[in-house]
């Protein structure tokens, strides 16, 4: 599976942000995507996750902010990020996983918040 992932960039506190991923090859392996982040000296975490029948999952620190959906015709997954915070600041990476374990990962793209 690859993972195409697009849309960081700069914004400032409050903003909004749409990251995208597209996913193409043996997407019938995964049943479920996400997005993880990782900030600078930090770990990586996950931020959130949809499966194949729509079921999402975040976060608590980005729940009501972060909206994820797809589209499942296009094979892509969308992070739909408002009222953005310093703290948002990462990079993002689109998974692709099975029963829970991301097995594979798009590059990375860099969302910065200025405050």
């Amino acid at each position: 599976v690859q993972l195409q992932a697009s849309g960081g960039g700069l914004v400032q506190a409050g903003g909004s942000l749409r990251l995208s991923c597209a996913a193409s090859g043996s997407i019938f392996s995964i049943n479920a995507m996400g997005w993880y982040r990782q900030a600078p000296g930090k770990q990586r975490e996950l931020v959130a996750r949809i499966t194949n029948g729509g079921s999402a999952n975040y976060a608590d620190s980005v729940k009501g902010r972060f909206t994820i959906s797809r589209d499942n015709g296009k094979n892509t997954v969308y992070l739909q990020m408002n009222s953005l915070k310093p703290e948002d600041t990462a990079v993002y990476y689109c998974t692709g996983a099975r029963l829970g374990t991301p097995l594979y990962w798009g590059q990375g793209t860099l969302v910065t918040v200025s405050s």
